[in-house]
């Protein structure tokens, strides 16, 4: 069930000093230390050595008395401020896209405290250099009028589709980076790649990888570096290309991309790590993610040639998952 709407992303009490407010922490704020609730209700307009100051000198106060950076704030706690100036206004924002449809976030799931979003492929996570839109900011534009913005729990690159959590809470978002620290958040991915990989039983690719530099930019390389562990089963096999079903037990950049590759299999359209090449580039989809409690599967819009086989029923595709991803031990399944 949704959430209570909150009215002002600020809540904010002019006192008797001129320029001081007092913020009272909402429920979705709740848990935080008090220099990070300071920091995301200011949103990087005062430096963390500033707010740091304010604290240690006093002028910071939760419910009229002193407190330290780590004190942890609870919901209706009032948190005064000091008068500040903020910084001038940057340039203008850039242009708004072309229609409201391209700042749409297409969800998945939703309740009071997580989000559940189905990433597009070519829309970056994060906005960076020559990318004007990112979830994150259609995230800030969406929940521009709560205090707590809602935070992106991982990430897909930029071209992968699929699932993507986000907490609505900050209390929701430390409990999922803690099952995600613990190894208890499951991800599988679809993908098609080059070749007849030997794949029809689940197997444990296991190798290290670290990034290199090349004329053409940072990639990664299979050799000295951080473990990284995957396990793949091919679904589906056609003449010169598999549907392989895919899941990281490490997060290592680029992870599959290369994994996949160092075995003469690259991801079709993956030309950086020498697939073949592919109008709209390579088909990687973050098709299910699952952890105690709670799944979500969503299946990838890939047009033919790419499309999933019809013969390929979403409980065939469910039961795969299942196996491959579940709980079995891994030492169960045989090394390559």
């Amino acid at each position: 069930m949704p959430g209570p709407r909150w009215t002002s992303a600020w809540n904010s009490t002019e006192l008797a000093v001129p320029g001081v407010q007092v913020w009272t922490v909402s429920a979705p704020e709740a848990g935080q230390k008090l220099l990070q609730f300071l920091q995301r209700r200011l949103a990087g307009a005062v430096p963390a050595s500033a707010l740091q100051r304010w604290i240690r000198t006093g002028q910071v106060r939760v419910n009229g008395s002193r407190a330290k950076p780590g004190t942890r704030l609870e919901a209706n706690h009032r948190v005064r401020i000091p008068p500040h100036d903020l910084p001038e206004p940057g340039p203008p924002a850039a242009p708004a896209l072309d229609s409201p449809e391209d700042r749409l976030l297409h969800v998945v799931h939703e309740d009071y405290d997580l989000l559940v979003l189905a990433k597009p492929k070519g829309l970056p996570v994060h906005a960076g250099t020559g990318h004007q839109d990112s979830v994150a900011d259609r995230l800030r534009s969406r929940f521009a009028d709560h205090p707590w913005k809602p935070a992106l729990v991982h990430r897909l690159d930029r071209d992968t589709s699929g699932l993507l959590i986000v907490a609505k809470t900050y209390a929701r978002l430390q409990a999922l980076q803690f099952l995600w620290r613990k190894g208890e958040v499951r991800k599988t991915y679809l993908v098609w790649v080059h070749g007849r990989p030997p794949w029809r039983e689940p197997v444990l690719l296991r190798d290290e990888t670290a990034k290199v530099r090349t004329d053409f930019g940072e990639k990664m390389r299979v050799g000295a570096g951080k473990p990284s562990r995957t396990l793949v089963r091919t679904l589906f096999q056609s003449k010169d290309a598999a549907l392989v079903l895919v899941a990281p037990l490490t997060g290592r950049t680029h992870q599959i991309r290369v994994q996949l590759a160092s075995r003469g299999h690259p991801l079709i359209g993956d030309v950086k790590y020498g697939g073949p090449p592919r109008p709209g580039g390579m088909l990687l989809h973050a098709w299910h993610i699952a952890w105690p409690g709670q799944e979500f599967h969503l299946l990838p819009n890939w047009s033919p040639p790419g499309a999933l086989p019809p013969e390929l029923s979403m409980k065939a595709l469910s039961d795969a998952t299942r196996e491959l991803a579940g709980d079995r031990s891994v030492n169960d399944i045989p090394a390559l």
